[in-house]
């Protein structure tokens, strides 16, 4: 097992490896800018160093910075979270070039994976259904046009290098093809460096469902049932719940193993959630991020296990704590971001939290770094935190989470807290009866 960790991140996150790392034993080295000198991970570990000012590009993303600080702490593994480096295969070796673990996938993996179009191609080889699209990136508009004619009109044109909802327009008719192309390569050259795009059929009424795996690194892999996270705005997830309403028991077992049996032939290391559309009982893959996700609570909840603690453990060579038989479900979860931003123009609301009281109870999680005094920077992204809850039933789940909405106070700023509680008046949203592209119409009714 490792001596100390490293944890190469901020907010809640990193307050989630820390808490894991002292369960198991592990000193902890929290990093922080200097607009971060007051975080709660960095009160709470056992030695933090400061790795430069606020912006992410001279801090969080530095990584001489990091190094030196494994180097001056004794740290002997890293752990990046989500975001910022979670998927940098090139810092993943880098790591492993200073004998520093990296505490997440083989960096082959993160490379494949990282890349759509790999990550397609990859899919289709190991028996994960794909959306129907081109075979590779198109570099001119009359290939564009003629994939867009083959698999159909409306077609989404997506970043190769893409995420975040970035680099992604729709193309409706063949009139729209050229324009959707031209501002999806500006977006994704701009985001990503690379302005490379591919085409894949629009699905009009989808859903988002994600499977949540564990891999030994030596072709064991188990799944741990799905994530619905249909709810979004601007492709960036806004509630997520588990097990889905959309699904029986039965389409549940064959998604979960067949990505399991891609994860096995795959020799997959570490945490990792493959995600589908799921649209008249069929699945599509769309992507695999590999790396803890934001989410991941929602499956904690109904399976009682751990990821983080398992995350750290395989890392550390040591082998998965349970088969896929001895993983069990239990009851409903769902979890909501609260975000420090306007509940109706989401415009980001940081600053000083001046009364900060978090929900309670049977069944209430809250995964927050923030508490009474705390300010919000501007720098980075604005999560609150994370309400998490768990019901025996959906409905048991919806009643828990709607009252511990109006037990969550956060003043002094902003919060979408409001948001979500007349979202759950929503006989849609009680009924689990909602796509992808449900919110986006939603907003627009509301603000009409």
């Amino acid at each position: 097992m490792f001596h100390k960790i490293l944890i190469a991140n901020r907010g809640e996150i990193a307050l989630r490896i820390l808490r894991a790392a002292k369960e198991l034993g592990i000193e902890t080295v929290a990093v922080h800018s200097t607009a971060d000198r007051d975080a709660m991970h960095v009160r709470l570990a056992d030695e933090s160093v400061c790795i430069g000012p606020p912006p992410a590009r001279d801090s969080y993303l530095n990584i001489p910075a990091l190094l030196s600080a494994c180097e001056i702490t004794g740290a002997d593994a890293i752990h990046p979270g989500y975001g910022f480096l979670s998927e940098n295969a090139r810092f993943a070796e880098i790591c492993g070039e200073h004998n520093i673990v990296f505490i997440g996938p083989k960096a082959e993996h993160i490379r494949i994976m990282g890349d759509k179009i790999e990550a397609k191609r990859t899919a289709r080889r190991l028996g994960i259904p794909c959306v129907p699209g081109s075979d590779g990136g198109l570099t001119d508009d009359v290939e564009a046009m003629r994939v867009a004619n083959e698999i159909g009109f409306p077609v989404l044109v997506k970043a190769a290098a893409g995420g975040g909802g970035r680099g992604m327009k729709v193309a409706r008719t063949g009139a729209d093809l050229s324009e959707a192309l031209s501002m999806a390569r500006s977006e994704a050259k701009a985001a990503f460096g690379d302005d490379a795009v591919y085409l894949e059929k629009y699905l009009e009424k989808p859903r988002h469902i994600e499977i949540q795996v564990l891999g030994d690194g030596r072709g064991k892999a188990v799944h741990l049932g799905e994530r619905d996270c249909s709810l979004q705005r601007r492709h960036q997830k806004v509630l997520e719940e588990s097990p889905s309403p959309a699904l029986d028991d039965k389409q549940r077992a064959d998604i979960g193993e067949i990505v399991a049996n891609a994860m096995r032939e795959l020799k997959y290391l570490g945490v990792g959630t493959v995600e589908f559309l799921y649209e008249n009982g069929r699945f599509f893959f769309i992507e695999m991020n590999t790396r803890i996700q934001v989410e991941h609570p929602v499956t904690e909840m109904i399976t009682g296990i751990d990821l983080v603690n398992e995350q750290i453990r395989i890392a550390a060579g040591l082998p998965l704590t349970f088969a896929q038989k001895d993983v069990k479900f239990s009851g409903h979860a769902i979890e909501c971001r609260v975000n420090a931003e306007h509940p109706e123009t989401f415009r980001p609301s940081p600053g000083r939290i001046a009364y900060y009281h978090p929900p309670g109870g049977l069944g209430v999680r809250v995964d927050s770094a923030v508490y009474q005094g705390y300010n919000i920077p501007p720098n980075y992204d604005s999560l609150v935190g994370k309400l998490i809850v768990h019901g025996r039933t959906r409905n048991e789940a919806l009643m828990r989470l709607r009252r511990a909405l109006d037990e969550f106070i956060v003043e002094g700023v902003d919060t979408t807290i409001p948001l979500f509680q007349k979202l759950l008046r929503e006989p849609d949203i009680q009924n689990g009866d909602y796509d992808i592209h449900w919110l986006e119409r939603w907003l627009a009714r509301e603000n009409a």
